[in-house]
């Protein structure tokens, strides 16, 4: 039985760490997207011939520009996510980190 808990131990913080170095390579990516993003601003001429160009589209074709690295809303959205994705791995490191505590507290 104590092999079986503790592979699930190491699976859990290999897991959580893994889950929070993707979730800060994420946070990175989207953070520079959007400062880039606001260094290099666009003209009034540009901005609104794209949103021309957006409202005579098909609701599909906007739909799937969603995933545009371009794009701020998926840029936050992205930022978001990997926020949430990093705090449920810090959660699973430590309720692991809770479980290697509470056996060693029960082995002595």
């Amino acid at each position: 039985m104590s092999f079986s808990v503790a592979n699930s131990v190491n699976s859990a913080l290999l897991s959580g760490t893994f889950g929070l170095q993707q979730a800060s390579k994420g946070i990175t990516q989207a953070s520079f997207d959007i400062a880039n993003r606001a260094a290099h601003p666009r003209d009034t001429t540009d901005v609104l011939a794209d949103a021309a160009k957006q409202q005579l589209r098909q609701p599909r074709d906007l739909l799937s520009g969603l995933g545009n690295k371009d794009n701020l809303t998926g840029n936050l959205l992205s930022l978001q996510n990997n926020l949430n994705y990093a705090q449920a791995s810090s959660k699973v490191i430590g309720v692991a980190k809770d479980l290697v505590g509470n056996l060693i507290d029960d082995i002595a």
